[in-house]
């Protein structure tokens, strides 16, 4: 099996910074802001050309997801300051995920699942490409336990799905990699995998018979693809429900107006009533990701009221003016 240098250049390093566009100190607030100005240059139903605007997207889905997340950030960090020389890189304990026994049959690399081969060796949970549950059929004990047959270990690895694909569902197509690291040989499997509609994060979408083989005659393990939702410039997710956030202008909020919001199917338009205030929610029902009853969440809208920088002159005169009605 390889060490963890030589796993590191084999994944090929990604510097999610760069992706990104942003400095290794970047703050929180700018690694945000540097994604969501990507992510909807390139978000594929805007970009003229979809095929190399959704490969972008997910690029930079990917070094959101680790530099976003302050744990994994750290982790990536500790790759080294130079930002990719994986040659000298050491993992820390944990970082080659491996199955319960503590071995694997083969090592695994995927296609089409939306990740990297760098990101699924050290973020990509229960690494797939070590992950195992069944007995290693290189490990011989006594001619009885040769004879038995075995179940193939299961293979896990992780899926990104777009909100688009959890709202309306959709079929992909995934290539599994398959190494034997005693012999070096490698086979390839392809095959299509439905994305049901309403899948959540962390749902596991199960492919039968795609695991490791099964030992002296059994079946083989199955292949587990965990969904993990991408990130989106514009919504998150809590369960079915999707939150978006609204500017408003000052006299919006005080006098109320009607304003269009943004859905994942389009714009709607949204009556804001007078004296809405900052944080305030307006729920827009049915807008939401469909949930297991065959309902959809709602899209709660969050109310941000602008406050303008600079005013001109006669601005600041009515804004003078306002405050003198309002004692």
């Amino acid at each position: 099996m390889p060490d963890g240098s030589e796993s590191a250049m084999n994944a090929g390093y990604k510097d999610y910074y760069r992706v990104l566009g942003v400095e290794r100190g970047a703050t929180e607030d700018e690694i945000r802001s540097a994604f969501r100005k990507l992510a909807r240059e390139y978000h594929p139903d805007v970009a003229r050309n979809k095929a190399v605007a959704e490969e972008k997207f997910k690029e930079i889905n990917e070094a959101y997801e680790v530099l976003g997340d302050a744990d994994k950030r750290r982790k990536y960090d500790a790759l080294g300051a130079d930002g990719g020389n994986a040659q000298n890189f050491t993992p820390p304990p944990g970082w080659n995920q491996r199955g319960a026994n503590g071995d694997s049959m083969h090592e695994f690399r995927f296609g089409g699942t939306g990740y990297s081969d760098f990101f699924e060796q050290f973020f990509g949970g229960q690494r797939a490409g070590f992950t195992r549950r069944g007995r290693d059929p290189f490990d011989f004990e006594t001619d009885t336990e040769q004879e038995q047959p075995q179940r193939g270990g299961d293979v896990e690895g992780a899926l990104m799905v777009t909100l688009d694909e959890a709202l309306h569902g959709s079929v992909r197509s995934i290539s599994l990699e398959r190494v034997n690291p005693q012999s070096g040989t490698t086979e390839t499997h392809t095959f299509r995998v439905r994305i049901p509609a309403g899948v959540c994060e962390g749902q596991l979408i199960r492919v039968a018979g795609k695991g490791d083989p099964g030992w002296n005659g059994a079946e083989a393990g199955d292949l587990l693809l965990r969904v993990r939702l991408a990130r989106h410039p514009d919504f998150t997710v809590h369960g079915a429900d999707l939150y978006h956030e609204l500017e408003l202008q000052p006299w919006q909020a005080v006098l109320g107006a009607t304003v269009e919001v943004l859905t994942l199917e389009g714009r709607v338009s949204v009556r804001v009533p007078p004296g809405t205030e900052q944080g305030g929610k307006l729920r827009v029902r049915g807008r939401g990701l469909p949930e297991a009853n065959g309902k959809r969440g709602d899209l709660l809208v969050t109310i941000s009221i602008l406050i303008p920088k600079q005013v001109s002159r006669e601005e600041k005169a009515l804004w003078e003016q306002l405050a003198r009605l309002a004692k």
